[in-house]
C-alpha cells in the first residue's frame, strides 16, 4: 500500500515505514502528526476519490540541515562577481501508518458486486 500525499506544496510517495526528507517542521523528534492532505492511494485498488477522511500519520525522526549551496554571479567584462550560499533546513519523518476509511470502501465493493449480478 502506498499514498501519495502533499506537504509545502510538494508531492510525495510514501508508504509504511518510509523516511523521507522535508523542510523544517516545528516540533521535537518523537512527536507524531498527521498528513491530510492525500492525493492517491493505491492497495489492492487506485482511490482518487473520497480522499476526505484518509490521512498518513508521521513522526518526526530528526531535525539537520542540508548540504552548502553555493551562488556565484558574475558578469564578462564588466568586474561584477558576487558569490553567497546558503544551508536550509530540513526535518527527516518517518511514516507511521496510512489510514483510509473502511466503510466506503465496502460500499463501492458492495454497489459492484450488486451492479454485477443485475
Amino acid at each position: 500500500m502506498y499514498a501519495i500525499i502533499k506537504y509545502d506544496g510538494k508531492q510525495y510517495k510514501v508508504s509504511k515505514g518510509d523516511q523521507i526528507v522535508v523542510d523544517q517542521i516545528k516540533g521535537s523528534p518523537g512527536d507524531k502528526f498527521d498528513i491530510t492532505d492525500v492525493v492517491m492511494v493505491r492497495d489492492d485498488r487506485v482511490l482518487v476519490d473520497n480522499l476526505d477522511k484518509a490521512k498518513v500519520i508521521a513522526s518526526i525522526v530528526e531535525h539537520f540541515r542540508g548540504d552548502k549551496i553555493i551562488v556565484f554571479k558574475y558578469k564578462p567584462k564588466k568586474n561584477y562577481r558576487r558569490k553567497f550560499g546558503h544551508r536550509s533546513y530540513l526535518t527527516k519523518i518517518k511514516i507511521e501508518d496510512i489510514r483510509v476509511p473502511k466503510a466506503k470502501a465496502a460500499k463501492e465493493e458492495a454497489s459492484k458486486e450488486a451492479e454485477a449480478t443485475a
